[in-house]
C-alpha cells in the first residue's frame, strides 16, 4: 500500500509528532510512505530512513499567489499517486488537499485536529468536506460538531504513543513542574504561572519550567517576573529530548483553554509522572485522565483549582505515586500498535 501524509511541514508540535509516528510504523510494516509538506521544509523528528519527505512549497503568510501554486503544486503531485492513500493533517491542509484532488479520483482520508468548533471559516470547511470520503476524529466529542453527512463518513481514532519512550523513573523525583507545548493563547501558560505564584509560597522549592516555543514567551516571562517568580520559572525552549529531561520532575501540568488528544499530557502519563489537566473541549484529557484515579482534572481557566491539585499532589507523596503508577496504563491503550491497526481498518487494508 502507497501513503502520502499531507502537512505544512514537520516542525515540532503535536500533530507532527503523530504523522511521523505513523509514518514509521506504516513503513516498518512494508507499506510505501511520503510525507508532503507543502509550506516549508523543517523536520524536528526522526523520521525513518524509508520514508520520503517532499517538500514542495513554502510558507503563503496571506499571499494568494503561492497559496495558488500550492494548489497546483499538490494538484501535480496527486495526479501521479492516484493509486495511494492520501491522509491530510490539519483543517487547513483537509481543504487544501480535497480542493486539489478534486476529480482525480484519490482516496483522500481527512484527519480533523483540536477543536473544530473553534474554526472561523465553519461554513466554508463544510462545504468542502463534502467532497471529503473519509474521516478521523480525535475524540467522539469532535465527530459531534460536524453536520450528519460528514458524521457518517467518519471514525474515532485517538493519537498513537510514540515509540522507544525513556523508562519510568524510579528514583526520587526532582521538585520540578513540567509543562510542554506551543507558547500559544490556546495552552494557556498565563493561567498556570498565575496558580504557580500562589503554589510556590507553600512549597518554594518547586521549579516551573515551561518547554516550547512561540510568540507569547516574552509576555510570559514579563507575568513570571512581575510576579516576583522569575527565577522560579524557566522557558527551555523547544527540546527535542524533552521526554529524557523531564522524566523525573515531580509534575507534569496541561492548562489548555482547548486540545485534541495532547501528546505531551499523554506522553508524560506514559513516563509515570503525576499529570494535571484541563478537562476541556473536545475531550481529549477527559479520554486520558480518570479523575483522582491516573491524574487530576480541573475546570478549564480554573487558576484556584489548578493551585489546589499542585498542593495536593506536592503533599502527599502516596497519592503522588498513586497517581503516577496508574497513568502508565496508557501505554497499553495508546500504542502506535493499537492506533495503527485502527488506522489500517479505515484505510480498507
Amino acid at each position: 500500500m502507497e501513503i502520502v501524509f499531507v502537512t505544512s511541514a514537520l516542525h515540532g508540535g503535536g500533530a507532527e509528532r503523530v504523522i511521523v509516528s505513523l509514518a514509521n510504523y506504516f513503513s516498518g510494516q512494508g507499506d510505501t510512505v511520503t510525507v508532503l509538506m507543502t509550506a516549508g521544509s523543517e523536520v524536528a523528528y526522526e523520521v525513518a530512513p524509508e520514508v520520503r519527505v517532499c517538500s514542495i512549497g513554502r510558507a503563503s503568510r496571506g499571499n494568494v499567489w503561492i497559496q495558488i501554486q500550492r494548489l497546483m503544486h499538490m494538484r501535480r503531485f496527486f495526479k501521479t499517486h492516484r493509486d495511494s492513500k492520501i491522509i491530510a493533517f490539519s483543517t487547513t491542509m483537509n481543504l487544501y488537499t480535497i480542493l486539489a484532488s478534486l476529480g482525480l479520483g484519490n482516496d483522500v482520508i481527512v484527519s480533523e485536529r483540536n477543536d473544530p468548533a473553534r474554526c472561523r471559516y465553519k461554513l466554508f470547511r463544510n462545504l468542502v468536506y463534502r467532497f471529503g470520503k473519509r474521516f478521523v476524529f480525535q475524540t467522539e466529542e469532535a465527530r459531534m460538531c460536524f453536520p450528519l453527512h460528514i458524521r457518517n463518513k467518519g471514525v474515532v481514532i485517538p493519537n498513537p504513543l510514540r515509540e522507544g519512550l525513556p523508562d519510568v523513573w524510579s528514583g526520587e523525583r526532582e521538585r520540578k513542574i513540567a509543562v510542554v507545548g506551543r507558547l500559544e493563547p490556546q495552552k494557556n501558560h498565563a493561567l498556570l504561572i498565575r496558580a504557580f505564584a500562589g503554589f510556590v509560597k507553600k512549597f518554594p522549592e518547586y521549579e516551573l519550567c515551561i518547554f516550547g516555543k512561540g510568540g507569547l514567551e516574552q509576555e510570559l516571562k514579563h507575568m513570571a517576573k512581575d510576579l516576583g517568580i522569575g527565577e522560579k520559572v524557566s522557558f527551555p525552549g523547544f527540546r527535542k529530548n524533552v521526554l529524557e529531561i523531564i522524566r523525573s520532575y515531580r509534575m507534569f501540568v496541561l492548562s489548555s483553554d482547548y486540545e485534541g488528544i495532547p501528546n505531551s499530557l499523554m506522553e508524560a502519563m506514559a513516563l509515570g509522572i503525576p499529570c494535571i489537566a484541563t478537562d476541556c473541549p473536545i475531550g481529549g484529557p477527559g479520554l486520558c485522565i480518570k479523575d483522582g484515579e491516573n491524574g487530576i482534572l480541573i475546570p478549564v481557566g480554573a487558576y484556584r483549582e489548578l493551585q489546589t491539585a499542585m498542593e495536593k499532589i506536592a503533599g502527599n507523596e502516596s497519592l503522588a505515586k498513586e497517581l503516577g503508577k496508574n497513568a502508565e496504563e496508557i501505554r497499553k491503550r495508546f500504542s502506535v500498535e493499537e492506533v495503527g491497526r485502527a488506522w489500517y481498518a479505515c484505510l480498507g487494508r
